[in-house]
């Protein structure tokens, strides 16, 4: 299994994840995130992202005002930058927006531990679904999400769940 709390697997990737290697590197962005624990989430570490998919990266703060301050000092000045506070399943949570180098990268914290939150959920088990099926399902989920699907109800609708896709994902057993 790979060890999605390092990006070195990036490295050895297609070329988006090397790109994406290079830019979090080069551009200190989980060195300058590390006392929230990031991890990088979402499309492009398993391989199933579309041309405008982002950088997802999660975080656990424990103090919102320390992580919201220290997004605006570490990343304000990036292109189209944006900070916003919201409730996400009655979560206080913080989500900042900007680009680097052409990509759109996502900063999204909560106070909960990185691997405890639902991006990091899903896509460890997304991971491994793929993991069971062959290259046509990967390639069907691609194309699902080219045509405006959202990545879980993607993955719902090949594997027949019901329901809200986000819980039904989090219960699927492999």
């Amino acid at each position: 299994m790979i060890d999605f709390c390092s990006i070195e697997y990036l490295k050895n990737g297609n070329q988006k994840q090397i790109k994406a290697f290079d830019i979090l590197t080069q551009h200190k962005v989980l060195l300058n995130l590390v006392e929230f624990d990031p991890i990088l989430v979402g499309t492009i570490p398993i391989n199933i992202d579309i041309e405008n998919s982002d950088l997802d990266i999660i975080c656990h703060w424990k103090n919102k005002n320390d992580f919201t301050a220290k997004l605006n000092s570490f990343f304000g000045k990036e292109t189209d930058f944006t900070i916003r506070e919201i409730s996400i399943n009655e979560k206080e949570s913080v989500i900042a927006n900007f680009k680097i180098d052409g990509f759109e990268i996502e900063v999204f914290g909560q106070n909960v531990p990185a691997k405890s939150q639902n991006g990091y959920k899903h896509m460890i088990i997304e991971h491994e679904i793929l993991q069971s099926h062959d290259e046509n399902f990967r390639l069907e989920i691609i194309r699902l999400k080219q045509n405006g699907y959202k990545t879980e109800p993607a993955f719902s609708h090949l594997l027949g769940l019901k329901g809200d896709p986000y819980l039904a994902l989090l219960e699927y057993k492999i």
